[in-house]
C-alpha cells in the first residue's frame, strides 16, 4: 500500500508586515532585508495561539475532500511554538475539532518538522494503523521572535497548512521516498536558550531575553546551503532523476540565497521551484505545506507530477522526501 495526500488548504492571518515596519524602529531597510532574504512582507497572528491558524486550514482540508471530523483517526502537528509545552497542540486540535474518534500527537523538528512528520503520517497509513491522517504543519513564530533583535525579528512570519494523508488509488503515485537526518552538532547554532528544563525561566532569562530565537546566521546559511542540496541531490541519484524529470522542487522557505543554491545544484530552471518567501517569510513547520496548497489552489500542480520536498533546521534537521502528485488538478 502507498500513502497520499488526497486535499490540502492553508491558512494565513490577515494582517500583513511589510519590510518597511522594521524600517520604522530598526537600524534597517527594506533593501536590506530583501536582497539578503528575498522576503518583502510577512504575516503575524496578533490574538490567539498556533492551533487557532490550524482550525481553518484543517476545516478547508476536510471539506475540500468531504471527510467528517468523526472519521479522522489520528491528527500529527508539527510545530516549534505549541500552544503549551503540554498537552500536545494535537489535542487542543482534536477538541476544538472535535475529532473524538482521533489520537494523535506533535512532532518538532524545527523548519524539518513537516518533512519528518509527513513520513510518519505516511508510515501510519501505510501499515493498516490508520485510514485518514490530519497532518497539521504551522507555527506562531511572532510569539518566539525578539523584535528587537535585527538580524532575526525579519526573517519569520506565521502559518498554517493542512493535509489529508489516507492510501493512494495508484501504486505509482504519492508518497514514493524519504531521506531525513539530525546532527546534534547544529544545537549551539539555532536554538532557544532559555525555557526548558535545563534553563527553565526565571526573572534572569526574561530580563536576559533569552526566551527567543537565537541563531548565528553565518553558520547556519552554511550548513543549509550543504544540506539541502545534498539531500535533493542524492534522493534524485537514488532514484535516477534528472532535473528534466522534476516538475517541482518544494523547498522550505528560510532564505531565497539558500533555495536558489539549491536549485542550482540540482541544475533545475528557476521557473520550477516553489517560492512564496516574498509574501510569508519563514513559518517553519508551514512553508512546504502553504507552498503546495497555492499551488495546487493556482492550478499549477498535475497529476503525476513529481515533486523533491527539501528542508533544513535546527536540530540540525534535514531531508528530502520524492512525491508523485496524485490530487486531480
Amino acid at each position: 500500500m502507498r500513502a497520499t495526500i488526497t486535499s490540502i488548504a492553508h491558512w494565513v492571518p490577515e494582517d500583513v508586515y511589510p519590510n518597511s515596519f522594521f524600517e520604522k524602529y530598526l537600524d534597517t531597510s527594506h533593501e536590506w532585508i530583501f536582497t539578503r532574504t528575498g522576503i518583502s512582507e510577512r504575516r503575524f497572528l496578533k490574538e490567539g495561539g498556533t492551533s487557532d491558524m490550524i482550525v481553518p486550514a484543517a476545516k478547508e482540508c476536510m471539506a475540500k475532500r468531504g471527510v467528517k471530523p468523526e472519521e479522522i483517526d489520528c491528527v500529527i502537528v508539527a510545530t516549534v511554538t505549541p500552544d503549551h509545552f503540554f498537552p500536545s497542540t494535537a489535542a487542543i486540535v482534536q477538541r476544538k475539532l472535535g475529532l473524538k474518534n482521533a489520537w494523535g500527537y506533535d512532532i518538532s523538528a524545527a523548519c524539518s518538522s513537516f518533512l519528518f512528520s509527513l513520513t510518519t503520517a505516511v508510515k501510519l497509513v501505510e501499515s493498516g494503523a490508520c485510514k485518514k491522517v490530519l497532518l497539521c504543519g504551522a507555527d506562531k513564530m511572532s510569539s518566539i521572535m525578539d523584535f528587537q533583535d535585527r538580524a532575526t525579528a525579519v526573517l519569520f512570519g506565521d502559518g498554517a497548512g493542512c493535509a489529508l494523508i489516507e492510501a493512494s488509488n495508484d501504486e505509482s503515485m504519492g508518497f514514493i521516498d524519504s531521506i531525513l537526518h539530525i546532527d546534534g552538532e547544529g544545537e549551539p547554532y539555532l536554538h532557544m536558550k532559555a525555557g526548558g528544563s535545563v534553563k527553565p525561566a526565571s526573572e534572569e532569562t526574561v530580563r536576559n531575553r533569552e526566551h527567543y530565537i537565537f541563531q548565528d546566521g553565518q553558520n547556519v546559511f552554511k550548513a543549509a546551503v550543504k544540506g539541502m542540496a545534498d539531500v535533493s541531490l542524492e534522493m534524485m541519484e537514488k532514484h535516477n532523476l534528472t532535473a528534466d524529470d522534476i516538475a517541482w522542487l518544494v523547498p522550505h522557505q528560510a532564505n531565497l540565497r539558500i533555495i536558489s543554491a539549491t536549485s542550482d545544484r540540482m541544475r533545475l530552471d528557476p521557473s520550477k521551484v516553489m517560492i512564496n518567501i516574498d509574501k510569508y517569510g519563514n513559518t517553519t513547520a508551514a512553508t512546504i505545506p502553504i507552498c503546495l496548497s497555492e499551488w495546487h489552489k493556482a492550478g499549477k500542480l498535475h497529476k503525476g507530477d513529481k515533486l523533491i520536498l527539501s528542508s533544513f533546521g535546527a536540530g540540525y534537521t534535514w531531508g528530502a522526501i520524492y512525491f508523485v502528485w496524485n490530487m486531480n488538478d
